[in-house]
């Protein structure tokens, strides 16, 4: 009888149901800021090599 009141208490309790969503909602934000990155990562080296060409070109006299 004991054994199954243990379990039952072990089932109701959701202490730990907190904690699953945080790491859950954690993974997504760093799931997606991954994602950003990898998505503007293109541009921004298009954009650097540009920059750096057009600082290349110049002269001062």
């Amino acid at each position: 009888m004991k054994l199954f009141n243990m379990l039952k208490n072990f089932r109701n309790d959701e202490s730990g149901a907190v904690t699953v969503d945080w790491v859950v909602l954690t993974a997504a934000i760093v799931g997606l800021g991954i994602a950003v990155l990898a998505t503007v990562e293109t541009g921004v080296n298009t954009l650097a090599t540009n920059i750096s060409s057009e600082i290349a070109g110049i002269t001062v006299n």
